[in-house]
């Protein structure tokens, strides 16, 4: 055991020594930033964990309290020390760790809680670097464009943070100033934003002026049960989102950490919204690829093994295929085998998954290189997604995956009716799409069905056990 855990710390770690490689080699960004220095504490801080839990665990009897008080304890220094790494190098190092700090259901607990104060708290630029790029970008001093400027920002991230100000005219605006040192690539971050609404006069590469949208992070179950905003809703509008993203419409957002999506009840209609922040880091997907990736869920969802291993070597897992199939699910193979909508997540297969985690990281590693790139941001997705699922407790719930379906449906019908002349041929497309529509639904149905009598069931058993007193 201490074995597999010295493994995942290695190559938890070499995520970070092998992203700063990366970024010293990038053309755009400035050496004295990502040098030597940068990558000698990436394998500075890589070597320590190791160290750490070979030593510490050496002499530990496996499956004692004491092995776990001590596993536990080492996991945490782990942590701490991945979060000085990510502070210290900052850039990319910071969304490595944003991600890693999303991943609930997969890492101990204490990697994810140490490293959640990534995903708003990340180093902050000070006031001084603020007003000077505010002053080169938009060649007036603060005072001369809003009447309030918060000093503290409301939150801070890998490549910019953000203020609340209000402009002469009234008009409250977040402002969004990317940190000096950030060169041309992030850009990217600022010219492809949409939403929320931008104001672009005021905006230029490094200053990003937009409406201000109040709200909770994603995974503040507090700030939901203050507002009483059903956290299943959020969960389902969160999976139609991405569904109707990838599998209709073929881009998805895929930054979708905590920091970067807000819940909130609309101040005019009082019903429960969703606010994606960040749009810098868009796929773009192939027909291709949307078509086979849209058919590998449906395979999975409905249990069709043969068509599983069909799309999985179409999209180039080869041998791999039960692999990226319980990837993309984050089901063992066991329950994709049985059918991932029939029986939800159990504390058993979490455990399972999270020692199979670190056991099959080579794997991991040959299929990642194996698949286009594009699977690479969708299991990026994936995973910050399900980390919202898990932290708002709703990662058992069939609805996801049966509104996936849905969206897949859809999707394959639309490709098949642009496919083809024949209006007979269109209208059996179509009479075909309602019907497997009204299946899912169907299906759905089934499920509630299920529950409500199971949950009748242990009522009658409550009232049996504990008949009121007379």
């Amino acid at each position: 055991m201490a074995r597999r855990a010295l493994k995942l710390a290695s190559w938890t770690s070499m995520a970070f020594a092998a992203s700063g490689f990366y970024l010293y080699s990038n053309k755009y960004l400035d050496p004295n930033d990502f040098g030597a220095v940068r990558v000698g504490r990436a394998v500075a801080t890589t070597a320590a964990i190791s160290y750490d839990y070979l030593t510490s665990l050496r002499r530990v009897p496996y499956g004692s309290e004491e092995y776990a008080q001590v596993r536990s304890e080492v996991h945490l220094r782990s942590a701490r020390r991945l979060c000085e790494l990510c502070c210290a190098n900052r850039g990319t190092f910071i969304k490595v760790g944003q991600h890693l700090a999303a991943l609930d259901y997969l890492l101990p607990q204490e990697y994810t809680s140490t490293l959640k104060v990534l995903h708003s708290q990340a180093p902050k630029s000070s006031m001084q670097e603020v007003s000077q790029v505010i002053r080169e970008d938009l060649g007036k001093e603060i005072p001369d464009l809003f009447v309030s400027f918060d000093d503290t920002p409301m939150g801070a991230a890998s490549l910019a943070q953000v203020h609340k100000a209000v402009l002469h005219d009234g008009r409250t605006v977040a402002v969004k100033v990317q940190h000096p040192k950030v060169q041309m690539q992030s850009s990217k971050d600022i010219l492809l934003m949409e939403v929320p609404q931008i104001y672009w006069e005021l905006s230029t590469k490094r200053v990003l002026l937009m409406e201000f949208l109040d709200g909770g992070q994603v995974n503040d179950r507090d700030y939901m049960e203050r507002n009483k905003i059903d956290v299943n809703e959020i969960s389902r509008h969160l999976g139609k989102i991405y569904s109707e993203m990838i599998f209709v419409n073929g881009f998805v957002h895929c930054d979708p950490h905590p920091g970067n999506v807000l819940v909130r009840k609309g101040p005019d209609t009082g019903k429960v919204e969703i606010v994606l922040l960040d749009h810098g880091l868009y796929q773009m997907l192939t027909e291709e690829f949307r078509l086979d990736y849209c058919n590998l869920w449906q395979s999975l969802i409905w249990t069709d093994m043969e068509k599983v291993k069909k799309y999985c070597h179409r999209l180039g897992a080869g041998d791999f295929y039960p692999l990226l199939a319980c990837m993309l699910t984050a089901r063992s193979w066991n329950s994709v085998n049985r059918g991932i909508s029939q029986a939800p997540v159990t504390a058993t297969e979490n455990t399972e998954i999270r020692n199979n985690a670190a056991t099959y990281l080579p794997q991991i590693s040959q299929l990642l290189n194996r698949v286009p790139r594009q699977m690479l941001l969708i299991f990026k997705t994936n995973d910050l997604l399900r980390g919202i699922e898990a932290t708002l407790g709703t990662r058992a719930s069939a609805s996801s995956f049966l509104n996936m379906s849905r969206c897949c449906v859809r999707a394959l019908a639309t490709h098949n009716k642009k496919n083809t002349y024949s209006y007979f041929r269109r209208t059996q497309i179509s009479f075909s799409e309602t019907f497997s529509l009204w299946q899912i639904s169907f299906h759905e149905l089934i499920l509630r069905a299920k529950a409500l009598r199971l949950a009748s069931w242990v009522l009658a058993l409550l009232c049996w056990l504990l008949p009121a007193p007379h």
